[in-house]
């Protein structure tokens, strides 16, 4: 049994009418190099059973604490039912990635069932070109962008021919904690919460202003201050010598209400041709993704008149993951704010300030500890986290708006995989969009030398999101001409 962290507890306290907090992938497969030459959810199955043991969250249900007195914990199920979490379905007709995109879009919008371990599994049949297509949902709650790559890599293999996976050392034979243990084990991790935070508030507390959008809540700049004229007193906070940056988010079209309803679309870019770029003008490859990106939302908000005359503000998720949390699931994560110039009409300009952009941001992150997301989370009192949440989404309304969508880039395997024998021919993210983060996420992943874009939208906000993924490619085209 293991608590979740507060962290990890705001993504299930986010969740609401219109608001999810799972994140997922769209897999798409050539089912021909399977040994029948059909995928089908008996041979996923097959591979998938023996190998739940590699990561816990496939078992694991929550169990909540009596009156909110303490954080839920993981625990492991004993009603654990399989063939509840996967499931099949068809596409009609033609089976187009557009239709493809609209079922996962309609998946992805449908909320997990908390009484059983949050994750679902779909075999979806009938797509264009000879294909099949896999689409798997896990609560944010349990993984991050990292840890998703490491459960996506525990079920699939580098061969066709599925790997023999080594049983468990014991037999699983779970049982839910009784009242009395739960009370023993929260009493004992309710000890330990304030060492913890005695430990790592001093050296968090100072950068409170740096959180995306905290600046707009009262007195957090004067706490923020007074924090840190009281460590340099104490002789354990030393300022940095990064000046703190002030951005200012222009309100878009992506920043509205949103609603229940999604739509998804998807695409690849070639790795090689990002990094023509990359070498022609001495940038990396994530400011090379971050102009491509830059140069589609352009296009996007000029078709819908809505083009701001400052920069928009992106957040960029960053792993904060070392080697002590190899293995371990749950949110290492941090979070980076970078202004990114779609005022701007030449693409040679847009090129130049997205890289001194991210430069800026990069520097201004590492002033700021890593941790400070845990952090500051761990010191909101358990019985005010879902309070404090659902104040965090009031951020939309105030007038300092923190940021206008995420922008995440999740490295993967560079090396072709293969899904219970079927070749894995791309890998999808599929995130989460909320009031706060705006009406539109764009995540990608590297696989096997390319970028996979998954774009996830608020129907009524981005109903033309496909339209992106064609402006990402004629992005690229731009780039490569001005080498």
């Amino acid at each position: 049994m293991r608590q979740l962290s507060s962290l990890d507890a705001q993504f299930l306290n986010v969740e609401s009418t219109t608001t999810v907090g799972h994140v997922g992938g769209l897999v798409l497969v050539d089912p021909s190099t399977t040994p029948g030459g059909e995928l089908t959810l008996d041979g996923l199955r097959d591979v998938l059973e023996p190998r739940l043991h590699l990561t816990a969250p496939f078992r694991q249900r929550l169990v909540e604490v009596p009156l909110g007195l303490g954080l839920p914990y993981w625990a492991d199920d004993p009603d654990f039912d399989l063939e509840f979490h996967l499931r099949e379905i068809a596409l009609p007709g033609e089976g187009t990635e557009a239709q493809l995109g609209e079922q996962v879009a309609r998946l992805h919008a449908r909320p997990l069932d908390r009484t059983r371990p949050l994750w679902e599994m779909y075999l979806i049949h009938n797509v264009s070109d000879g294909r099949a297509a896999i689409y798997g949902k896990m609560h944010h709650a349990a993984i991050d962008g990292v840890s998703g790559a490491e459960v996506l890599a525990a079920i699939m293999d580098i061969t066709p021919e599925p790997r023999e996976v080594e049983p468990p050392d014991s037999l699983w034979d779970p049982r839910l904690p009784s009242l009395p243990e739960l009370a023993a084990k929260t009493a004992a991790d309710a000890v330990r919460h304030p060492v913890t935070m005695l430990r790592t508030l001093p050296r968090s507390l100072p950068h409170l202003v740096d959180i995306p959008g905290a600046v707009n809540f009262p007195g957090a700049k004067t706490l923020s201050d007074a924090a840190a004229a009281v460590g340099r007193l104490a002789g354990q906070y030393t300022p940095g010598d990064v000046e703190r940056r002030t951005l200012t988010t222009p309100r878009t079209p992506l920043n509205s209400t949103i609603t229940a309803h999604r739509r998804f679309s998807f695409g690849s870019l070639p790795l090689e041709e990002i990094k023509r770029v990359k070498n022609a003008f001495g940038m990396t490859v994530n400011d090379v993704v971050m102009t491509l990106t830059t140069s589609a939302l352009r296009r996007w908000l000029l078709d819908h008149d809505g083009l701001p005359s400052i920069p928009i503000v992106v957040a960029v998720p960053v792993s904060i993951r070392t080697e002590d949390h190899r293995g371990d699931t749950g949110n290492q994560i941090s979070v980076m704010l970078a202004e990114m110039p779609t005022h701007l009409a030449d693409p040679r300009e847009r090129l130049e300030f997205v890289q001194q952009s991210m430069a800026e941001a990069k520097r201004q992150f590492e002033a700021v500890p890593a941790s400070i997301l845990q952090d500051l989370s761990a010191a909101v009192p358990t019985a005010l986290t879902s309070l404090a949440s659902r104040q965090l989404f009031r951020l939309v309304t105030l007038p300092g708006l923190p940021f206008n969508l995420f922008v995440s880039n999740v490295p993967g395997p560079q090396m072709p995989l293969y899904a219970a024998g079927a070749r894995v021919l791309g890998i999808y993210p599929v995130s989460a969009v909320s009031d706060l983060t705006g009406g539109l996420n764009i995540t990608l992943f590297s696989y096997d030398g390319a970028l996979d874009f998954g774009l996830i939208a608020c129907r009524e906000i981005v109903p033309d999101v496909w339209n992106l993924i064609g402006y990402l490619r004629e992005a690229l085209d731009e780039l490569l001409e001005l080498e």
